[in-house]
């Protein structure tokens, strides 16, 4: 089907959804000039770090607990590369969606704090945001713009303990609250799935594609390469997050005026 026609198709299906679920990853980022790569250290990914170590070590909760230094030099770095980053079409496109449609949720994977920079409401982060910053120790929390002037690995101000970024960090498990919200958003049921600019590696994020396919609701997959649910989605739209989503919100927008 011509690019085109795919996206009025999905527009159209969109116009008649209530309940929506947009399962964003790096990709939805990439017009933002952030780079898509794989978990929090993929600007790595294939590469090994100046420290001797892979990055998924350096970026693990147990380098950090044994070398802060270590992990923050990395947490630093990919925060520089978020650093100035405005959202894009994409985002902007589901705040507007989300405010016709009180059913529509984001699951990201991201944690560049893009969406809700947009505007997004409803959203779960399920690997966090690196600017909100908490104590190891206390109940000490912070939301920073940036890590500028931040000295790293930072320590609490209140009792001097490390400070670490509210993230999910390799080897460690998701926000149990989170999971358990995704899961009651799913038993209350979705007309339209979406998965946007992510390789869709992990079981959270194909599940709900999975779920959806299985009791016959609509699934749409925006992202310009093959991933590993290009082949059972619905519809596939080959192109970028910031020029697909707004053309398919425009047309849904279209059908329901």
């Amino acid at each position: 089907m011509e690019l085109a026609h795919v996206v009025r198709a999905v527009g159209l299906r969109l116009a008649r959804a209530e309940r929506v679920l947009f399962i964003t990853g790096a990709g939805i980022s990439a017009d933002s000039g952030l780079p898509t790569y794989r978990g929090v250290g993929g600007i790595y990914d294939g590469v090994a770090t100046a420290d001797g170590v892979n990055i998924e070590e350096a970026l693990s909760g147990a380098m950090l607990r044994r070398h802060p230094a270590i992990t923050w030099k990395y947490l630093g770095q990919i925060e520089a590369a978020c650093r100035g980053a405005q959202p894009n079409a994409a985002h902007y496109a589901i705040a507007e969606l989300e405010r016709q449609k009180p059913g529509v949720l984001t699951l990201t994977q991201n944690v560049d704090g893009l969406h809700s920079a947009a505007g997004v409401q409803n959203l779960i982060e399920i690997h966090g945001c690196l600017k909100r910053l908490a104590c190891t120790r206390c109940d000490w929390q912070i939301e920073l713009e940036t890590y500028a002037g931040l000295a790293l690995p930072p320590v609490c101000p209140a009792c001097a303990a490390l400070v670490r970024p509210q993230v999910v960090l390799f080897g460690e498990n998701l926000p149990v609250d989170q999971l358990e919200r995704l899961y009651a958003e799913l038993e209350l049921g979705f007309d339209m799935v979406f998965s946007i600019g992510t390789s869709a590696l992990f079981p959270y994020i194909v599940e709900p594609v999975l779920w959806a396919r299985s009791q016959g609701i609509a699934t749409v997959e925006i992202n310009p390469g093959h991933t590993e649910i290009s082949d059972i989605v619905a519809y596939r739209v080959q192109e970028r997050a910031a020029l697909a989503l707004p053309a398919i919100v425009a047309a849904a927008e279209w059908e329901m005026d």
